[in-house]
């Protein structure tokens, strides 16, 4: 089951610079500071030509980084990135010398803008327990750009983010999106990205109580789905088990025009998922959590089906979990199979920026005897270009190829090492607030004066 985020508090940037920039005296920092400032002030921004140069290239395509390149991008796309790109006349140039020039990190099965903070029920839209729909709730009239993570979470380098609704009732959690982290109040990318299914454990539970159950009601909702395209008005005379509703929202996903996420993690449940295709063949799966996919890539791959894998389950956490390895990422790519990772089965709180170390990690697998990891273009690509290609989005969204969204992230250092940082951020080719609830906080009370503190503070 999806995990919600940490409780933290409100994003309300201060301004378009990073504390980082604001205090750098050295020349390269003092280069950025000066474009960030031109580009402020500066409108629209959305129309800008930017040209970042001579920093680190990482365009997150699983390619090698490339030292002393430059990045262009023009009305918020990518034009080129690469070691040889020319700089347009009239560009705002951003010298990121000793700096990394890398795509916005991708957040996969996140519940960020849809629930405020974990335990916190009053907050939670993820999972709607009480509602009579299931398939048909759309996430979308929930999602708040303001939600106190995603300040906090863009400051990590995150710029998209995959939402996907949590299980109640039924096995089916709803439809999902996928939303951008930009400080404004548009933050949807694509609405009714995919429709999200619980199996396994969880769906046990939401499924009637056992796995036979789940799969029971799996495929005869696919089946009510498909008499509801056929002939919608006679739907619901026959006591079907779907609400019209619920019918209705299934039927892009049993004609192949919509995606179907299922978690599953247990080898045995793969397979069964893969089966479905026997009786639905149009249906367009991807498999999420997978931690037991590398016992069966072979067949992952035989069906072409992308995978969204926890990122370093190495524990039985549960007994669906029992084969759980740090190699499995490593398995799956081998494999052939294009797998992205997330933060999902990893616990409370789940922290998306973290989502670098988990693909550094990847990559120091590789000098472990017998472990398969990733090298660093294929770990990179794993938290950006390979979770947007799972959700068919990746000549969209996560990588600095050409006609990408100009999603751009400035690192002080290699954004797969434990100390890097951001120091800017941009989405869709704008500069955005690198302040939130928490820094803010911190910089209110490194040094507090007596009005400064809270009523229940006073002496």
């Amino acid at each position: 089951m999806l995990r919600l985020p940490h409780p933290n508090p409100s994003p309300e940037g201060e301004g378009l610079k990073s504390r980082k920039l604001v205090a750098s005296t050295s020349p390269a920092r003092t280069g950025l500071l000066a474009a960030a400032a031109l580009l402020a002030t500066t409108t629209p921004l959305h129309a800008q030509t930017i040209a970042f140069t001579n920093g680190t290239v990482a365009i997150g395509d699983g390619s090698q980084p490339i030292e002393r390149g430059t990045v262009v991008i023009k009305d918020g796309r990518v034009v080129a990135a690469g070691k040889d790109v020319a700089v347009p006349a009239g560009a705002r140039v951003i010298d990121a010398s000793g700096k990394w020039i890398a795509a916005g990190l991708v957040a996969g099965m996140t519940s960020l803008g849809i629930a405020e903070g974990y335990g916190i029920e009053t907050t939670n839209d993820a999972s709607a327990p009480k509602s009579p729909f299931s398939a048909a709730i759309d996430i979308v009239p929930a999602i708040n750009p303001a939600s106190p993570p995603i300040a906090i979470e863009r400051s990590g380098g995150v710029t998209r983010a995959i939402v996907a609704p949590s299980v109640a009732n039924s096995i089916f959690a709803g439809q999902g999106a996928v939303i951008d982290l930009a400080a404004d109040g548009d933050a949807v990318t694509r609405p009714r990205a995919f429709q999200f299914v619980e199996l396994g454990e969880a769906g046990r539970d939401s499924g009637g109580g056992s796995r036979a159950s789940a799969h029971l009601q799996f495929r005869s909702a696919l089946i009510e789905a498909q008499d509801y395209a056929r002939a919608p008005a006679a739907y619901g005379q026959n006591g079907q088990m779907l609400t019209r509703a619920d019918a209705a929202a299934l039927v892009p996903v049993v004609t192949g025009r919509m995606l179907l996420l299922v978690h599953a993690e247990r080898a045995s449940d793969i397979r069964q998922t893969l089966a479905l295709r026997k009786e639905f063949p149009n249906l367009k799966l991807v498999l999420v959590g997978a931690t037991e996919g590398w016992m069966v890539a072979p067949e992952i791959a035989a069906a072409g089906v992308p995978v969204i894998a926890s990122a370093l389950a190495d524990l039985p956490a549960a007994f669906e979990t029992l084969a759980a390895t740090e190699s499995n990422v490593g398995r799956l790519t081998r494999a052939g199979i294009v797998t992205g990772i997330s933060l999902i089965d990893l616990g409370p709180p789940p922290q998306q920026r973290n989502l670098t170390q988990y693909a550094g990690n990847l990559v120091a697998l590789t000098r472990v005897p017998g472990a398969s990891g990733l090298d660093w273009g294929a770990a990179f690509a794993s938290i950006t270009s390979k979770p947007a290609a799972a959700i068919g989005m990746d000549t969209e969204i996560g990588s600095l190829r050409p006609g990408r969204r100009a999603d751009v992230v400035l690192w002080d250092g290699d954004p797969l090492e434990f100390s890097s940082e951001p120091e800017a951020v941009f989405i869709d080719g704008i500069q955005q607030p690198m302040d939130n609830r928490q820094t803010k906080l911190r910089k209110r009370y490194a040094t507090p004066v007596e009005g400064d503190l809270p009523k229940a503070y006073e002496r």
